[in-house]
């Protein structure tokens, strides 16, 4: 594409030197520049990339998006921000692939990644081709693409699009989180169904309290960008979005809503229970167990029926889902204990699956978990509290520590462990803390190893290390 062509979709206030030139790829990593690319510089929270222009040269860039005029040799066009014109030369870039797609946004703080993998289970077992972007990584046809972020930026979001248009996906279902929403990822985006799940504490580090953090979150309801909605009616923040938008259908256990279920048995096989999807009643088996796999059924499901799927494919594309990689996933039976990994990492996240296996635990509930370093620190003796509430025995240890000493990390969780006078050990390297909770398992207990979900990495001093809790499990049972 032309770079005078592709300056049509960016809001520019100078341009110095020649437009004519042919753009061959977008980039705003000075170290993955190819020939003929497009540089974006931008002044982010640790590095200023306008001060990177020899190495973007060098390594073939011929035009750089910059917010201020540089003295260097190359087409430059000036902006206020170029942060803010990524999306839109992406979009443009991409020819407009977004456009060709039906795509679904889900946002909250738990959730979204459950509700991508009903939708599309739903989808397929339909007849429908679909893409999935989320946290477990972007999945369409026999493709499958690792995860970096939950929301990818916008020019790998934007070129994945246009592989999936001409992969001949109908159906995208994305993950859309709060960072993504602020940064604005997804501009120029439109969503035939954006679904709100929850807002509950988490990213206080970046966000610095719960207003800033849930203003995010209404950001996917703003000015059109969905043509339809739905949203948790049992949450504050979603009652909220409910009395400012129109054409939303709502969902709940507890309040009044559109869509809502009955007559709810829960087991550790999975959960069962009949859906009133507004006034259409069936009965649904679940694969998944406790009540919040209910609440994102009831999302998907009136999602699904707003795009017409009819009540019993959205049955059959539920029952289909057998789980989902890391989010109450029972991966392991060990001397007649069940064992269960979660990606369970807020303390919202946290209390909703103790609940539900200590409603069904026959001996004794035992938590390995523990807290992300370089993270909102606030969370970590709520957590502690969690957990020693409902759990019989605690194994606190290392998640994800990053820069920080696990140790600091384990002690902060352990003040809110010792409020409540729950018994616990710390362990901080992982796989050993998990050896340790296992050996102590008896029939009927069950063991919740908690916050790293379906993760491949132990983050520690900006290395990742390989690493999965379901793996470590079946090494240390021998399965």
């Amino acid at each position: 594409m032309k770079l005078s062509e592709l300056l049509k979709y960016i809001q520019v206030k100078e341009i110095v030197g020649n437009t004519d030139i042919e753009i061959c790829g977008l980039c705003t990593d000075s170290q993955k520049v190819k020939e003929g690319d497009l540089f974006f510089c931008f002044a982010g929270a640790k590095h200023d990339s306008h001060g990177d222009m020899l190495e973007i040269t060098d390594n073939g860039a011929v035009a750089v998006v910059c917010e201020k005029k540089l003295d260097y040799p190359i087409t430059q066009i000036i902006v206020d921000s170029g942060r803010a014109q990524i999306a839109r030369a992406a979009q443009a870039f991409y020819n407009f692939a977004d456009k060709k797609l039906k795509i679904v946004a889900v946002t909250g703080t738990n959730g979204k990644t459950t509700i991508t993998h009903m939708l599309a289970s739903i989808f397929r077992s339909n007849g429908h081709s679909t893409g999935v972007i989320g946290t477990l990584g972007i999945s369409y046809g026999e493709k499958f693409i690792s995860p970096e972020l939950t929301t990818p930026d916008p020019i790998f979001l934007y070129s994945v699009l246009a592989d999936m248009v001409a992969a001949g996906v109908k159906y995208v279902f994305m993950e859309v989180s709060a960072h993504a929403l602020y940064y604005d990822k997804i501009y120029g985006l439109n969503f035939e169904v954006g679904i709100f799940t929850n807002c509950t504490q988490d990213h206080l580090d970046f966000f610095g309290d719960m207003q800033r953090y849930a203003e995010c979150k209404k950001l996917l309801f703003k000015d059109g960008r969905c043509k339809f909605a739905v949203i948790n009616s049992d949450d504050a923040l979603g009652i909220e979005i409910l009395s400012t938008i129109k054409n939303a259908t709502s969902y709940g256990l507890k309040n009044p809503a559109d869509v809502f279920a009955v007559d709810v048995r829960e087991s550790l096989d999975g959960t069962t229970f009949v859906l009133n999807l507004e006034d259409e009643l069936y009965e649904i088996k679940l694969c998944l167990p406790a009540i919040h796999n209910v609440y994102n059924a009831m999302a998907a499901a009136a999602c699904a029926k707003i795009l017409g799927i009819s009540i019993s494919g959205i049955a059959k594309g539920l029952f289909s889902l057998k789980n989902v990689s890391g989010r109450l996933e029972r991966v392991a039976k060990y001397n007649g204990a069940d064992i269960f990994v979660d990606f369970a990492h807020t303390p919202d996240g946290l209390e909703k699956s103790l609940q539900s296996l200590k409603k069904l635990c026959e001996g004794k509930l035992y938590c390995l978990f523990g807290c992300g370093g370089n993270r909102d620190k606030t969370k970590r003796p709520i957590m502690g509290k969690v957990v020693a509430t409902y759990a019989d025995f605690c194994i606190i240890t290392s998640d994800n520590p990053r820069y920080e000493d696990p140790y600091d990390i384990i002690s902060e969780i352990e003040e809110g462990v010792k409020s409540t006078g729950k018994k616990y050990v710390t362990v901080s390297e992982r796989e050993v803390a998990t050896e340790y909770a296992i050996r102590l398992l008896e029939k009927g207990d069950i063991l919740l190893v908690a916050g790293k979900g379906g993760e491949q990495y132990q983050e520690i001093m900006g290395i990742k290390h390989s690493y999965n809790d379901n793996t470590v499990i079946k090494n240390i049972i021998g399965g």
